[in-house]
């Protein structure tokens, strides 16, 4: 019997990376052009500066 998973040399299977990978979120790509289409309104929920410190 044959199996249908793909292995990494070092045993990581690359399907489950896959699935995984598919279910946590927007990609770099995608939260850079929903800033770019909002104008960055609302993104202020996804920052960590601390804007007095900036000042």
């Amino acid at each position: 019997m044959q199996t249908d998973k793909k292995y990494t040399i070092v045993g990581t299977d690359i399907e489950e990376v896959k699935r995984l990978n598919a279910n946590s979120g927007l990609t770099y790509n995608e939260l850079n052009a929903l800033i770019a289409k909002t104008n960055g309104q609302g993104s202020g929920q996804y920052r960590d500066t601390d804007s007095a410190q900036v000042e």
